[in-house]
Formats: C-alpha cells, sequence, structure tokens
C-alpha cells in the first residue's frame, strides 16, 4: 500500500478535513477493521481526507448556477462576509446646462442626489456528510463517495440565492429586483386588438413590437431618455413564442418574431427566457401572470451581492458519520439606478 507522510500532507487534500478526521477517533477504530487494508489511522484519515478533497472539488467544478439570475444579472462580492449590513446610495442627476456670457462667475451647478438604502445581509446554510459504514463500503469496493451529495448542497444553496436576487426574500428584509419595495417602475401591457389578453402570445406582432416601444418609451420619459435598457427577459411561453414563431410578410418567411423585434428595436441588445418570470413559476411576487423585467446589464445600475459565495467548512464528525457544513452569504439585489429597469405585467 502507498505510504503517506501526515506531517508533508499531500496537496490533494484539505489539511483542516484531515485534522477533524484524526481527532474524531473514527479513523484508528476503522483501520482496526483487518478488512480495509489501512496500515495505520493516519493512511485511513489520509485515505478519507482524500476522498472528501475529490468530492467538494467536484462541487465547484460547474462554475456558474443553473439558476438565470446569476447568469443574467452583474454580480459582486466586494462587501466583506463580516458585515450585517451594506448601505448604497440610488441616485439621481440634478441641474442642467446653460448659455453663459464670458468672464460668467454663476455657472449652472449640477449634482448627483444619492439616496441612502442599507441592505440586510444573511447566512443561507446547508449540509452533506456520508456514514461510517459508507466510509467503510468506498474502501471495500474501490469506488470514490457518491458526489452528488455535495452537489445538491451547492444546488439548494444556488437555488436560494437565485430566488433571492428575483423577488428578495420579505421576511429578511433583503430586495430582489421584482420585490414590490424596490422602486423599480412598473408597466401594465395593454390589450389586443380583440381586448381579450395581453399576453405576448395573443398578440401580432406589431403589437407585441408596439409594446417594447412603448416600454422604452416609458423609461425615456420618465429619465429624459438618460436610461436605455438593453435587456429584456421574459416567460418562457412569451419568449418561445417569439422565438419560434415565423413572421410571414407578403406570403413569405422572413425569420423568428425575435429576430424581426431586435432588428426594429435599436435599443434592446437582447432578449432571452427566464422560467422565474412564469405566471406559476412560485418565485415572480405577482403571482397569475407573466411578467418581464427589462434592465440595462451594468453594474454601474444594480449588482446582486453576495459577499461570500458557495464555501464547504471542513468536515464535522457527528455521532456515525462526517457532517460538511456549507454556507454562504447574500444581500439580495443593491440597485443603484432603479429608473434603469422596469417591471412588465401581463407578458
Amino acid at each position: 500500500m502507498e505510504k503517506y507522510n501526515p506531517v508533508m500532507p499531500s496537496e490533494t487534500y484539505s489539511r483542516a478535513d484531515y485534522e477533524a478526521l484524526m481527532n474524531s477517533q473514527m479513523p484508528a477504530g476503522i483501520a482496526e477493521t483487518p478488512s480495509m487494508h489501512f496500515d495505520s489511522a493516519e493512511d485511513a484519515g489520509i485515505f478519507f481526507a482524500r476522498e472528501l478533497d475529490y468530492i467538494k472539488t467536484k462541487t465547484y467544478d460547474k462554475l456558474y448556477p443553473e439558476f438565470n439570475a446569476l447568469k443574467l444579472f452583474p454580480t459582486s462580492s466586494e462587501v466583506d462576509p463580516g458585515a450585517v449590513t451594506t448601505t448604497y446610495y440610488s441616485y439621481d442627476q440634478m441641474g442642467m446646462a446653460e448659455i453663459i456670457n464670458n468672464y460668467a462667475t454663476d455657472l449652472p451647478r449640477v449634482d448627483v442626489k444619492g439616496t441612502p438604502s442599507t441592505a440586510q445581509i444573511k447566512s443561507l446554510g446547508d449540509s452533506f456528510g456520508y456514514s461510517i459504514q459508507e466510509m467503510r463500503e468506498s474502501r471495500f469496493a474501490g469506488k470514490s463517495l457518491d458526489t452528488r451529495r455535495g452537489a445538491a448542497a451547492k444546488n439548494a444553496i444556488d437555488r436560494k440565492n437565485n430566488m433571492i436576487a428575483w423577488a428578495g426574500d420579505e421576511k429578511s428584509g433583503l430586495i430582489g429586483v421584482l420585490s414590490p419595495s424596490n422602486n423599480v417602475p412598473i408597466f401594465a401591457l395593454p390589450t389586443n386588438t380583440a381586448g381579450t389578453s395581453t399576453k405576448f402570445v395573443d398578440k401580432t406582432p406589431m403589437e407585441i413590437l408596439n409594446d417594447i416601444n412603448n416600454m422604452q418609451s416609458f423609461t425615456a420619459k420618465l429619465t429624459k431618455s438618460v436610461e436605455k435598457p438593453d435587456t429584456l427577459a421574459l416567460p418562457t411561453d412569451a419568449y418561445l413564442h417569439l422565438a419560434n414563431t415565423p413572421l410571414i410578410i407578403g406570403g413569405n418567411a422572413t425569420g423568428t418574431i425575435l429576430k424581426w423585434i431586435l432588428d426594429n428595436s435599436p435599443r434592446l441588445k437582447n432578449i432571452v427566457e427566464a422560467p422565474e418570470l412564469n405566471a406559476d413559476s412560485g418565485i415572480s411576487p405577482y403571482p397569475g401572470q407573466g411578467v418581464g423585467f427589462m434592465f440595462s446589464k451594468d453594474s454601474d445600475k444594480f449588482t446582486i451581492e453576495t459577499p461570500m459565495p458557495f464555501y464547504q467548512h471542513p468536515v464535522q464528525a457527528k455521532g456515525l458519520e462526517f457532517v460538511v457544513p456549507c454556507e454562504a452569504r447574500a444581500a439580495g439585489a443593491i440597485i443603484y439606478y432603479p429608473l434603469s429597469m422596469l417591471i412588465i405585467l401581463g407578458v
């Protein structure tokens, strides 16, 4: 059997995990089992530390979560994980330039007005683990421990982070991009020509384009064209309708409605699908109706603040199992310019 030096541990395992295992005395008990073929408790401890390191590494292999918020929105981890709140400012530009005379001393003053807001920072946590018997079986069968438990732990925290980014958490005081209290303007879609529905799937391409142009005009009027949102996120049914429906002009197909709208709506750079906006998503604070979200994809406008992304603590021995506690820190959406985005109801 390969020999390991516990004083100079291999780089392929965590020293903290190894020490936690050795302090539990469980490796010593396992090493006493002849069928395990461990020369010492140290060998057993290193073997299991390497197993845990493999699991943790596999958990981190996926660099981007499946959930849309952390892919669609600008993210930041600049706040220290030890902070319990973070204060930021929502800004509004004030003042105008004027024509002046030579030697003028009374130049018009412009300024930026900032309104302070304080965001709460909360911890998210879960854990995964393995029993002593599972570790014995792993060694006996020559197979690695199941990595899916670590992946499930990361998935659960990513899922919660995603929900907070979209809709916040009212009980914890966290704000999301759709939270009713975040000062983001709301735009209610008009019905189609027949007067029966506001949904994109029930509208003609020209009606949809008019809706999108009216959204942009609404933002332009509020901000005197300072803000020009460039991304539109839509519920699944609305997005698929645009992406899969051919546009027929003069009896000929000229591409999809999605391409036609992007070609004829110059301020929009992208239209994307976000299942979190579906009427039945269970995430949106506007249940029963599809919601659109138009925004400027710019970290100067807003960010999703995660002071501490997913982190796996050293293993802990509890009874006859080893548990790996997992943690993250979340502050939700930090919105510097609320008028750079728009919530659209009835999509």
